[in-house]
């Protein structure tokens, strides 16, 4: 069989959304998850993406099924079950072979991982993945910390599935280590102030010139269709 691109664990939302994103752009990935159920769910649920995804039940199976240097994405919980998964792949991985990190991660915990597997033979990325459910399956924005030639490795697929602004990819290398995680908090930070003022203008809509919901909807309709159209608006 012809080995995947690129692994992946954790079919959780996210995890099987950007999985069905990379098979649909054509790229060939091995699956893992801790629970064999939901592996053999989500090959199911990939309809005419099934010959894409290469279903995996051991890490060593996993690890097999990638061509070298094997890129790994890991979209687990944040925090201790991360460390414990780098800890289990490092078992079964060789030199050059790259943990990637795609979760919501403190970037100082990114910096550490780094730090702690250099010398070790393998590589880490720390990688900010912005959009949500629906992004990670249609595009989402990719923010990746790590070597330059560890980005190199995965460049292609990670531009491919990401959304494009004006036919530009959404995908780039920000720097070392925790540089793609940073980015996402800051990233974060401006999302979650749009949010409040979101909120806010609602408030004054509704309480300040007594806007029913469904006026407040066309208004927010509206502006949606020009320069403040994003997800969250909608």
């Amino acid at each position: 069989m012809e080995k995947a691109e690129i692994g992946l664990i954790g079919l959780g939302t996210m995890g099987s959304n950007l999985a069905l994103n990379i098979a649909e752009h054509g790229h060939r990935i091995a699956v893992f998850n801790r629970t064999p159920s939901r592996t053999d769910a989500f090959v199911e649920s990939a309809g005419p993406l099934k010959d894409m995804v290469v279903p995996c039940y051991s890490l060593e199976q996993l690890a097999a099924a990638i061509r070298p240097p094997r890129p790994i994405i890991i979209m687990v919980l944040a925090g201790k079950p991360v460390d414990e998964q780098i800890a289990a792949l490092r078992g079964v991985l060789s030199d050059n072979d790259i943990v990637i990190d795609a979760g919501n991660a403190n970037f100082r915990d990114t910096m550490r991982r780094f730090s702690e597997l250099s010398g070790s033979g393998l590589t880490f990325i720390g990688m900010g993945v912005s959009g949500g459910e629906e992004g990670a399956r249609h595009g989402p924005s990719i923010m990746v910390g790590g070597t330059e030639e560890s980005w190199k490795r995965v460049e292609k697929v990670l531009t491919a599935i990401s959304a494009k602004f004006k036919d530009e990819p959404c995908a780039a290398w920000l720097g070392h280590d925790g540089a793609g995680h940073f980015v996402k908090t800051i990233h974060n930070g401006i999302e979650y102030a749009d949010m409040q003022m979101i909120a806010e203008i609602y408030g004054i809509l509704r309480d300040g010139l007594g806007m029913a919901p469904k006026e407040i909807g066309k208004v927010f309709e509206e502006w949606n269709k020009g320069r403040l159209n994003s997800y969250l608006i909608e």
